[in-house]
């Protein structure tokens, strides 16, 4: 967990530096960003594109202004909206866990959810108002109280229990994610920042789950298996954030498990966005 938060904030920070030296997308226009004014995004994508210098600066001002209030297609490659936070289970409409699902029982201040894009393809009908498909990654990282180790292979979701005291057991899955996207944004003020509101549905593919302990007796173990993670999910986001740092929180709507004995058990996130564009 701390190395994958490490690697992605170093991989923002590394594009905010490239970023400074090229073209980047600022969703109203592709302009070149100073050192003046940092972006947590870099995009390679396609629209309109001018160099600005400071000799037709207001020409280029007015240009721009008169491209915001048309339409155009948006989109690329892109390093943005670094989702970090929590994760909660919420079984049958409760936070309490069934006496079927107490085996999964967590510890909620370090159950995590981490999650990134790295593609988006939209249309922007004017500068307060987008819409995208975008794609990419997220992470679920359960970690449980018992000392149990979840089976592979098996029809439903089982476990074991151990008589080793695990100083880590942690139950995690990952999955594609491709959201559909509408935001609505304010005007830039004289800092050139904007508040934002973002929300849309999304579905997700499972990748794979994972089980990694660590114990004094065993060290360091991983296992590799669907686990019975629910292979297609589908749920909605919310964002709302101001220049580049935000909230959010998701919600997925179907099952969590394929296994029939966790029928009912969803998951939800919630927690901070950086980079919105």
């Amino acid at each position: 967990m701390k190395r994958l938060i490490l690697t992605a904030l170093m991989v923002s920070g590394l594009a905010g530096v490239i970023a400074q030296k090229t073209y980047a997308q600022d969703d109203d226009t592709e302009k070149v960003v100073t050192n003046k004014k940092k972006k947590f995004t870099l995009s390679l994508g396609f629209g309109d594109e001018k160099e600005h210098t400071e000799r037709d600066k207001s020409k280029d001002d007015s240009l721009r202004k008169a491209k915001e209030s048309k339409g155009r297609f948006v989109g690329g490659i892109t390093l943005t909206r670094f989702d970090l936070g929590f994760s909660k289970l919420i079984d049958n409409g409760s936070f309490t866990l069934s006496p079927e699902n107490e085996f999964l029982d967590y510890r909620a201040s370090k159950t995590s959810m981490v999650s990134f894009d790295v593609l988006q393809i939209g249309y922007r009908f004017n500068s307060n108002f987008k819409v995208y498909i975008a794609g990419g990654f997220d992470w679920t990282m359960i970690r449980l109280k018992k000392n149990i180790t979840m089976q592979p292979n098996m029809p439903a979701l089982s476990y074991v229990t151990d008589t080793v005291n695990f100083s880590k057991n942690r139950f995690s899955n990952s999955y594609v994610h491709i959201p559909l996207n509408f935001e609505i944004r304010t005007k830039e003020n004289e800092n050139g920042k904007r508040f934002y509101f973002v929300f849309g549905p999304e579905v997700s593919f499972l990748l794979n789950g994972k089980v990694k302990q660590i114990s004094s007796e065993r060290g360091k173990q991983k296992f590799k298996d669907d686990y019975n993670f629910e292979p297609f999910r589908y749920g909605g986001t919310v964002r709302l954030g101001y220049g580049g740092l935000g909230i959010f929180a998701k919600y997925y709507m179907n099952d969590m498990f394929a296994s029939a004995p966790q029928k009912g058990l969803k998951n939800m996130s919630f927690g901070i966005t950086l980079g919105l564009n």
